[in-house]
């Protein structure tokens, strides 16, 4: 017998936006520089913007590094943000520019968020996150994932990620 792949469930260090109360939880795993994850960030914002108290999004970072280069770097970038309590502002700010990831350009999203740039570029180059980042990773591989995005509603893997729209206002 086959059990339906679950997520694993939420930790005092996930990135949360919503209302713990909320019917509908997603939880993303994301890569920066990944197009697909790109257009995601998109709707996944109308989404929030639309079931603000009927959603909880959960960003979890899945950086596939052989495609997607700059990848893991913006992912340290997020969460050095997320140190001085600015995570969803670089965030927005990555998928915005998911273009232009280099580290000139990661400095300028820093100061853009209002970060304390000295100690960003302390974490930054530190490699201070690197394994908050490897610790999504595992976890989004026991959960099966292996491509972005990938999204769980209510800890179950969404198949359709198309039809994400539709699925979570059902859920809501």
């Amino acid at each position: 017998m086959n059990r339906p792949v679950t997520v694993e469930p939420l930790r005092p260090d996930d990135h949360v936006l919503g209302p713990d109360s909320a019917p509908a939880t997603v939880i993303a795993y994301c890569d920066f520089e990944c197009p697909y994850c790109g257009r995601a960030f998109a709707t996944i914002k109308r989404l929030r913007q639309r079931f603000q108290e009927q959603l909880r999004f959960v960003l979890r970072h899945f950086p596939l590094v052989d495609k997607h280069p700059l990848a893991q770097q913006a992912a340290e970038a997020s969460e050095a943000a997320a140190r001085q309590g600015r995570f969803w502002a670089m965030h927005d700010l990555l998928f915005e520019h998911q273009d232009n990831l280099d580290i000139a350009d990661l400095y300028r999203y820093a100061e853009g968020a209002g970060l304390d740039i000295r100690t960003f570029k302390e974490d930054l180059h530190g490699r201070v996150y690197a394994s908050r980042v490897l610790h999504d990773v595992k976890a989004g591989r026991r959960s099966g994932v292996t491509g972005t995005p990938t999204f769980f509603l209510n800890d179950e893997r969404l198949v359709d990620d198309d039809r994400l729209e539709d699925i979570i206002r059902r859920a809501a």
